[in-house]
């Protein structure tokens, strides 16, 4: 009998022990939501993962003062760089999911460096929270201005017969103009010698001077070389033509299922409550219908995507298929960085 007590005994502790982390969990619960609701209450940190002054530097500063005017607290950019941006990502991925620190992610961070690093800091498909995409900064063709060919088939059918003479340039291994022309030469199925450079000025300067053949750069670094007619467009790499470089065809229009741009979406840290991530949203899609906002970002070569594309659900499938686009080319060029 008095074994029977004991498990009696054992039972009902049991069962007051379950009672007491399901009353403790609700609590926990209840104040989370609290804290959703109150959010923001103090200033929020917008990560950008790069150095300041950088391209993607101008949005975020754009978007921080325009959000932080919608949700009532400052939103405060910090420039965290280093390893391609896998610093500040990482950052993020291990912040607390309270809303209060949230990444500028970038092609770079959530794709790209996924495949180049042995050993990536962090999972872009599972250790973050999609608030979603707001921006896109297509890449441009460019050649030497006395290239022989002035539009994609005539480029494609050159480089095919001229490949082992040729050269393109690129602001380093791995960076996004390399890729943006890895991705090109093998949906075109050409072969030409890549010449990495430190940093996009030298490249661009030896691509004006002839000394390489041609690079994919960013339509906003590229257009003054453009514009004064030191280098000559071949393609806009996407689907839609830059307001920046109107006259210049896309390699879709040309015939070229060439989709290569940079990318800026916003993400949170895994776990965040959805109360926030929609509030964040609505802060983000306030800055992309901002006339003012959308005017100096066009004018300089970006794009503000629709709305359709600018929720946290298109996010999280867009990201995987990045990973998938550029896995191709990343293996093709055989460049893995420890």
């Amino acid at each position: 009998m008095a074994v029977v007590k004991n498990r009696k005994g054992n039972k009902k502790a049991s069962l007051i022990a379950s009672a007491a982390i399901a009353a403790a969990m609700t609590f926990v619960g209840i104040e989370s939501g609290r804290a959703a609701d109150d959010w923001p209450s103090r200033p929020i940190t917008m990560i950008n993962p790069f150095a300041a002054g950088g391209p993607n530097d101008v949005p975020a500063r754009m978007f921080a003062q325009r959000m932080g005017e919608v949700l009532g607290q400052q939103v405060i950019v910090e420039n965290v760089g280093g390893a391609g941006g896998m610093i500040g990502a990482q950052r993020v991925a291990k912040a607390a999911p309270d809303g209060y620190t949230f990444l500028v992610g970038t092609v770079g961070t959530q794709a790209q460096n996924q495949l180049l690093y042995k050993k990536p800091a962090y999972d872009a498909t599972k250790d973050f929270t999609s608030v979603g995409l707001f921006l896109e900064a297509p890449l441009v063709l460019v050649a030497r201005k006395d290239f022989p060919a002035s539009n994609l088939k005539d480029f494609v059918a050159y480089a095919k017969q001229n490949g082992s003479k040729m050269q393109f340039a690129s602001a380093g291994t791995g960076s996004a103009i390399h890729l943006g022309c890895a991705l090109l030469n093998s949906v075109t199925g050409i072969d030409v010698v890549h010449v990495p450079y430190r940093g996009a000025n030298p490249a661009m300067q030896d691509l004006a001077s002839g000394r390489v053949d041609y690079l994919c750069d960013i339509v906003t670094t590229a257009k003054p070389q453009i514009d004064g007619g030191a280098i000559k467009p071949i393609a806009i790499l996407t689907d839609a033509r830059s307001p920046a470089l109107p006259n210049v065809p896309t390699a879709v229009e040309q015939g070229f299922d060439v989709k290569a741009y940079t990318w800026n979406a916003y993400f949170l840290p895994k776990g965040t409550p959805e109360a926030i991530v929609t509030k964040l949203n609505k802060a983000m899609l306030a800055a992309m219908h901002d006339p003012a906002i959308k005017q100096k970002l066009e004018s300089a070569g970006l794009r503000i995507v629709p709305d359709d594309r600018a929720t946290p659900q298109y996010l999280d499938g867009f990201v995987k298929s990045e990973i998938e686009k550029w896995s191709g080319p990343i293996k093709a060029i055989g460049v893995q960085i420890d």
